[in-house]
């Protein structure tokens, strides 16, 4: 009887033992995802072009975090703007960042009514989805879901089921004073997504815009006139004033300077020395003297740094029935009618050497 007690009682000895000896678990720091967090806003024209390429810094920048890229009728329909932007992203290697659909129309201004305005006023040379028919171009002004057959080839990949007003007010919500929203086409989605959840305006971190041009007028005469309109501001006026309104932390506007580099023919042509299919992509279908609007504005909201010289000002749009409907309209503080303009930060010249040698190097990965 001894015997089995001191056996049970060495077996009891050595399991507390190993219980002791046993290590705890070592609890691990949870790993904070410090890169930029982006939702891009955009109206793709393509193939090619200022709309898709400014993609580019956003999918090869390891400090980005691309949550998400919202569609809106702009530079052409939706539909086709879609599938240009999805076939891109899979060529590029890509095809992981979801892509949403938005409006297809602008809040209130219509084909008809811009073709009345342009009958007091004069025509407004780049209409975008509102193109009317030309030899050897694809405009179909009166067929909003046409996609005509793509040259770089459709898509295999899809986009997500839900809506780009939705989807980015979730984004916003779900990173609070994280999420910079970049805007390179016409207003629409942010529009609607502020009507939704005003909220949003206070909690991303900020918004920049490709608008709010200012000073265009002899661009019109001395250059190309479709590079002379400030036509995300244009086509859709009333979804702009909702966004200058809005109590944004910070509002960046990158309107004339992103006419102050190109796409030449040699740049073009020294992306695509790379051979890699992002920089075939673009020697193959980059539009030549094409201003980079899209790209600068998507470098300025990624590094401030590249800005050279900037001002600050009260700024809304006019939405008055005349000839500057649609135009940006900008105040000194204490000459602003308060009437809830926002104060933006208008970019005036940045450091185009460096710019261009970054776009360039990310072009040709």
């Amino acid at each position: 009887m001894k015997l089995w007690q001191a056996v049970l009682g060495s077996a009891a000895l050595s399991m507390a033992s190993l219980t002791m000896a046993a290590p705890r678990p070592v609890s691990r720091p949870v790993e904070v995802d410090s890169r930029a967090m982006v939702w891009f806003d955009n109206d793709f024209l393509g193939p090619g072009q200022s709309n898709l390429q400014a993609l580019i810094p956003l999918i090869r920048d390891p400090n980005v975090n691309l949550l998400g890229v919202g569609v809106v009728t702009g530079d052409q329909w939706l539909e086709e703007e879609t599938q240009h932007a999805l076939r891109f992203l899979e060529i590029a290697g890509r095809g992981d960042v979801p892509v949403a659909r938005g409006a297809q129309t602008p809040l209130i201004r219509s084909l008809p009514e811009m073709k009345a305005w342009e009958a007091r006023f004069g025509p407004i040379p780049w209409k975008g989805a509102w193109n009317a028919p030309k030899p050897g171009r694809q405009y179909h002004p009166e067929d909003p879901d046409l996609v005509p057959p793509m040259a770089e080839g459709a898509p295999t990949i899809r986009p997500v089921a839900q809506d780009a007003v939705h989807r980015l007010i979730e984004a916003v919500r779900a990173h609070p004073g994280q999420v910079t929203i970049i805007c390179a086409g016409p207003l629409t989605n942010i529009a609607l997504a502020l009507r939704i959840a005003p909220d949003i305006a206070a909690k991303a971190k900020g918004i920049a815009m490709q608008g709010g041009g200012y000073d265009m007028q002899a661009a019109r005469v001395l250059d190309n006139a479709d590079y002379a309109t400030d036509f995300n501001f244009v086509f859709d006026p009333e979804a702009a004033h909702i966004v200058l309104t809005a109590p944004w932390r910070k509002i960046t506007v990158v309107g004339n300077v992103t006419t102050s580099a190109r796409m030449t023919r040699a740049l073009a042509d020294q992306i695509g020395s790379a051979g890699t299919p992002t920089a075939r992509y673009i020697a193959q279908y980059a539009r030549i003297d094409q201003p980079l609007w899209d790209e600068m504005t998507v470098a300025v909201a990624l590094d401030p740094t590249l800005v050279t010289k900037k001002f600050t000002a009260r700024m809304d749009v006019d939405l008055m029935p005349g000839a500057g409907y649609g135009t940006a309209q900008m105040w000194k503080e204490d000459l602003a009618p308060h009437r809830g303009e926002q104060m933006v930060e208008v970019v005036e010249s940045i450091d185009v050497p460096r710019f261009l040698a970054r776009f360039t190097a990310q072009a040709r990965q």
